[in-house]
């Protein structure tokens, strides 16, 4: 097809098999200098689940517990965004119905 400098011929195959070539030692070459890289970066910290309806933070923070008309004690509801109110150790929404035991 083409000839080069040297005389040789240049096809379809020559030069497919000269990329792959190039490319696998230039992959060689990448390889060991990312896995370096990703060998010194310190580990990740995992976090621990917070739990949403902890009273930790009310007592932490300083903040007022959400009192509704009635002066009763309530939480928001995280299915629906209703009020949850206390029944005996279990919260409950009035308006979906999900509960959770405190």
């Amino acid at each position: 097809m083409f000839e080069n400098e040297f005389g040789k011929s240049l096809d379809r195959r020559s030069f497919l098999r000269g990329s792959a070539l190039f490319a696998g030692a230039l992959g060689l070459a990448v390889v060991p200098a990312l896995a370096q890289q990703s060998a010194q970066q310190p580990p990740e910290k995992k976090e621990e689940p917070k739990d949403p309806f902890a009273d930790d933070k009310d007592k932490k923070d300083g903040e007022k517990k959400l009192i509704d008309d009635e002066g009763r004690e309530y939480r928001v509801c995280p299915q629906c965004g209703y009020n949850m109110y206390k029944q005996g150790r279990m919260w409950v929404c009035d308006n979906c119905g999900y509960s959770y035991v405190e």
